[in-house]
C-alpha cells in the first residue's frame, strides 16, 4: 500500500503524520434493476434494455435489497471499534436505497451512533459514459463499431466515450472526494457506498496500481466490501471485493 501524503496535499493531523480514518470500508450498491436487465442481455444477445429512466434514478432490486441488509448485518458484527460513524455516499437511488438499508438494519442491532446521518457526495457518483449510456456490448459493436474499436485501441483506463468520462477521470474525482474525507474522518471509522468503478478507482489510487494492476482485477461484486486501516500515514489493505457476508 502506497502512502496517501501525495493524495491529501500535506494536510496534517499532527507533526509527522497524514491524517486518516481508523478504517475505510468501500462498498458497491446492491443488485440494481439495471443489473439484472443488463445480465439478461448479454447472455440473450439482446440490443436493447427495458431501463427508461435516468441512470440516477435507478432503484435496487428485490435481491439487491437483502443484499443491502446482509450488509448491515455484518457491519454490526463488526468490533465496536471498527463499526463506521461516518457514510459517504453517491447520491444516485441504487446507492442511497443501499446505504439506508444497511444502516436502518445495523441501527435495528445496535450498531449505529445516534445521530449518524448518510453523507451524499457527487465525486461518488457512477461513471458517465455518455453516449453509451444503458447500451448492450452487442449494441455499442453494431450501433458505434468506431467506438469500440477506439475502445479496444485506448484500453479501458484512458478510453472516454463521447460525452463520458474514463476510468483515469473517474480516479481524478475520487482522489478529491479522499482528500476531503480523510481530513474530516480522521480517527473514525468510515463507509463508502458507491458504484463498481468508483470502488475499482478507490483500489487504484490508495493501493498506487499500475494500469496492468488494476485491469488484471475482477469485476467489484455487489455490496463487496473492501477494508483498508490507518498505519503511518497511509491505509492498510484488509479485504478486498469480500461477499463472505452476504452468504448468511
Amino acid at each position: 500500500m502506497a502512502e496517501l501524503s501525495s493524495i491529501l496535499n500535506g494536510h496534517q493531523q499532527r507533526a509527522g503524520a497524514t491524517p486518516l480514518p481508523s478504517v475505510l470500508i468501500a462498498t458497491r450498491h446492491g443488485e440494481s434493476a439495471a443489473n439484472v436487465e443488463f445480465q439478461l442481455a448479454e447472455a440473450t444477445g439482446a440490443l436493447t434494455v427495458p431501463i427508461t429512466c435516468r441512470d440516477a434514478d435507478i432503484a435496487l432490486s428485490m435481491h439487491g435489497q437483502a443484499q443491502a441488509q446482509a450488509l448491515g448485518r455484518w457491519w454490526a458484527a463488526l468490533p465496536p471499534g471498527d463499526r463506521p460513524r461516518a457514510v459517504w455516499c453517491s447520491p444516485y437511488v441504487r446507492t442511497a436505497e443501499t446505504a439506508r438499508i444497511a444502516l436502518a438494519q445495523a441501527a435495528g442491532l445496535g450498531a449505529v451512533p445516534v445521530g449518524l446521518t448518510v453523507r451524499y457526495d457527487e465525486r461518488l457518483r457512477d461513471r458517465e459514459l455518455g453516449i453509451l449510456e444503458m447500451l448492450t456490448a452487442a449494441a455499442i459493436e453494431k450501433r458505434y463499431p468506431e467506438e469500440a474499436a477506439r475502445r479496444r485501441k485506448m484500453g479501458e483506463l484512458y478510453y472516454r466515450p463521447p460525452g463520458g468520462e474514463s476510468w483515469a477521470d473517474v480516479a481524478l474525482r475520487v482522489r478529491d472526494c479522499l482528500r476531503d474525507l480523510c481530513v474530516e474522518e480522521a480517527g473514525q471509522p468510515v463507509l463508502l457506498v458507491a458504484h463498481d468503478n468508483v470502488v475499482l478507482m478507490v483500489r487504484y489510487v490508495l493501493d498506487r496500481l499500475s494500469e496492468e494492476q488494476l485491469l488484471a482485477l475482477d469485476a467489484v461484486r455487489n455490496c463487496s466490501v473492501g477494508v483498508w486501516r490507518a498505519g503511518y500515514d497511509r491505509l492498510v489493505p484488509e479485504l478486498w471485493n469480500e461477499t463472505g457476508h452476504l452468504d448468511t
